[in-house]
């Protein structure tokens, strides 16, 4: 999906969360990105392949 330089990272990366938005719903809640990741705005995601991912924030510090 992604047709931008630098390419972003794929689905499977580490670093997936990195790529690029491409349409945001922030009222619902989630954004679509260019690698075809969902993120939602608890830090969870859905996967391409349909894979679900716990939210994942950090935890507080004091």
């Amino acid at each position: 999906m992604c047709k931008h330089t630098p390419k972003c990272p794929t689905a499977a990366s580490p670093d997936r969360e990195a790529a690029q938005v491409v349409a945001a719903h922030p009222v619902q809640g989630w954004s679509l990105l260019c690698n075809a990741l969902v993120v939602f705005e608890d830090t969870g995601e859905l996967l391409p392949d349909g894979q679900a991912v716990a939210p994942h924030r950090p935890f507080a510090t004091a």
